[in-house]
């Protein structure tokens, strides 16, 4: 049984998306998409620097647009989908919920919106690596910050002020080895981001989607969603919610998950895999050069 993820907001790099575009038809796609939403996702997928693609309002449009090319360009048939974060959108297009070009707008909406409201205070947010979830989300909530991604594997992203994240990294829970910064620009999944959430509903409210062709697992809370509707109404609610990619990893292996394939920009999502779901063959797409062993992976699991 195979798993087709998508990663969230974090994994994009400079010029990640240069060797996707040597791809037969994949400059046409990304030129549509770019002009139905009015950025230029080539420009920032190939030229531009950290601090550019950095910005909530550009990094989102562009790793869906990467996650879909990527997955286009593989044509898997996966069992399950599933996304981190701003990856769900991604992941509505696998299954089938929503087309393409619907969710480069809807995600075009959520970068704006969330950027906005992450403008209203300096926030972030840190990946705390080690130590005990209990006892991290127990000393996150004294220094006033949201564990905003429980990733699993060890893995907690906290999310506040920066101020808040500033006293983090002097005062790391018990247990924890090291507080990495992300390269996100706001304090997503947290109240901060209460602002996005109408924004993007009023957004949500023009589609009309289908329900989900594979088994699509929603980050909210691990469980498999038979709905369009509920579907589109969790990818809403996301945005000032936290994530919860270990309950995703748990019902993978509930499903039976035999493989991971995760899209480009692909990594974050395969360590954590390889670290919680052991036996579980895992591949990151990170350049077309990944592609065969992908298919190789894709014959010898998917179609359960």
């Amino acid at each position: 049984m195979l798993v087709l993820v998508a990663p969230g907001q974090g994994a994009q790099t400079p010029g990640f998306l240069t060797p996707w575009l040597d791809l037969p038809g994949a400059n046409d796609r990304i030129a549509a998409w770019s002009d139905a939403i009015g950025l230029d996702l080539v420009h920032y997928g190939t030229k531009a620097d950290a601090d550019e693609i950095r910005d909530t309002s550009v990094a989102q449009p562009l790793l869906v647009a990467a996650g879909l090319l990527s997955a286009a360009a593989l044509d898997a048939s996966p069992d399950v989908v599933a996304g981190h974060s701003v990856g769900e959108i991604t992941a509505s297009v696998y299954a089938g919920v929503i087309d393409d070009t619907a969710a480069l707008r809807l995600v075009r909406t959520r970068g704006l919106a969330m950027a906005e409201a992450a403008a209203v205070t300096e926030t972030g947010m840190a990946a705390l690596l080690g130590g005990d979830p209990d006892v991290s989300v127990a000393h996150l909530e004294k220094l006033g910050l949201t564990p905003a991604n429980v990733n699993g594997a060890g893995q907690i992203v906290a999310a506040g002020t920066a101020a808040q994240i500033a006293a983090l990294t002097g005062d790391m829970p018990e247990g924890v080895r090291r507080v990495v910064p992300l390269k996100v620009a706001g304090a997503f999944h947290t109240h901060h981001m209460a602002p996005a959430v109408e924004r993007l509903r009023d957004a949500a409210a023009e589609l009309t989607p289908a329900d989900p062709a594979v088994t699509y697992v929603s980050n909210a809370d691990g469980k498999a969603v038979a709905t369009g509707d509920e579907v589109i109404s969790r990818l809403v609610g996301q945005v000032a919610n936290p994530v919860r990619w270990d309950l995703c990893m748990e019902t993978f292996k509930e499903l039976g998950v035999t493989a991971l394939i995760e899209a480009c920009p692909g990594g974050t999502l395969t360590g954590l895999a390889k670290r919680a779901l052991p036996g579980v063959k895992t591949l990151a797409l990170k350049t077309p050069d990944d592609l065969d062993a992908a298919r190789a992976l894709i014959s010898e699991h998917a179609g359960a």
